[in-house]
């Protein structure tokens, strides 16, 4: 059993961490390699999420069952026990507490993660007042090792570090200098009503390589379609409200969207199959992470999106009711937490 010290040596290494620029996948890894010094877990997955649809976009896992892996993300869905869109009050949730040791409730234990070998899970939601930016999953396969209630507070000391951390992340990539990828008609991603893939459009195959890049000999694995298709299916059963939708960091300053939407007839009892589509993030949408990320006040993600519109300052005080030294003040703050020195270099970082 790790020491109080021992802990709150981790804990001052993980805050260290999140002082850092790195970009989230790197952070992810390492802040697991702390963990795994004092809080032992068999599996993960720590999945970044859209700010403000909460649906996974870019994930960082490690399980055993690969095979799986459409089943695994469509009860991780469609469970109710500790989902990662309810833990904003209590960040941190075990799943023998959260179920009354009747961790049958829970249709991904009873129906993936038991018969799998595992006992307990860990869960954890990073939110803050801007957002979602991430949930992650500790794995534990020993009968006799549950998580405890110290286990649960250590997780949660971590929280707000990691989540001000992803949540920075997020805006570096808005600073990186923007590339055009030349595609601008939609991609398609056709799965069955389990999530099993039909079919798909010829380029769909290397944005998925992008979004997450297996070894060279594998073909990437669609997790970020299978999270979007299996939040529609959220959705449809009345579990979770968000849009069945992800927006995801691709590279050089590109950000893609992610939809799901059903094909055919949507009746409950004949269900179409599900077309994900991949496609150039709107601007209205990156101005929204975008204010997200850089922790933009109401009033300031409100002018940035005036002047996106082409106000000018007295347009913008007269649309905003502000006179135009306020607005001044507002964009003097926003350049301020942005690091940009221009309107136009902001809105090009913002639209891209």
């Amino acid at each position: 059993m790790a020491t109080s010290i021992s802990r709150e040596r981790i804990r001052e290494r993980i805050v260290q961490l999140c002082r850092t620029a790195a970009p989230a996948r790197p952070l992810r890894v390492a802040v697991l390699d702390e963990l795994r010094r004092v809080m032992g877990f068999d599996a993960y997955v720590f999945v970044l999420t859209d700010p403000h649809t909460c649906v996974g976009s870019d994930p960082l896992a490690d399980v055993p069952m690969l095979d799986e892996l459409p089943r695994l993300i469509r009860l991780k869905y469609v469970t109710t026990v500790n989902r990662w869109t309810t833990l904003t009050e209590r960040p941190v949730a075990l799943l023998h507490e959260g179920t009354g040791e009747r961790r049958e409730q829970s249709l991904l234990w009873r129906d993936v993660l038991g018969p799998a070998g595992f006992f307990d899970v860990a869960s954890m939601a990073f939110h803050d007042r801007f957002g979602c930016w991430a949930f992650l999953d500790l794995w534990r396969a020993d009968p006799a090792a549950a998580f405890t209630r110290a286990d649960a507070h250590f997780l949660t000391t971590i929280v707000p570090p990691v989540t001000a951390a992803l949540r920075r992340c997020q805006a570096a990539t808005f600073t990186a200098h923007h590339t055009d990828i030349g595609r601008r008609t939609p991609l398609v991603l056709l799965l069955s009503p389990d999530l099993t893939i039909r079919a798909q459009t010829p380029e769909t195959h290397d944005y998925l390589r992008r979004l997450l890049p297996p070894p060279p000999e594998r073909s990437p694995i669609p997790a970020a379609a299978y999270n979007v298709a299996a939040q529609l299916l959220a959705t449809e059963a009345g579990i979770d409200d968000h849009p069945p939708s992800a927006s995801v960091h691709l590279a050089h300053g590109v950000w893609v969207t992610l939809r799901a939407a059903r094909i055919g007839d949507s009746c409950p009892e004949d269900r179409g199959d599900i077309a994900v589509t991949i496609e150039y993030t709107s601007s209205a949408e990156r101005l929204d992470i975008f204010g997200r990320a850089f922790a933009l006040s109401t009033r300031e993600a409100g002018l940035l999106r005036v002047l996106a519109d082409g106000a000018d300052t007295r347009q913008a005080g007269s649309r905003m009711h502000l006179s135009e030294h306020t607005v001044q003040d507002h964009l003097k703050s926003i350049f301020d937490k942005t690091g940009t020195r221009s309107r136009r270099e902001l809105l090009a970082r913002a639209i891209g």
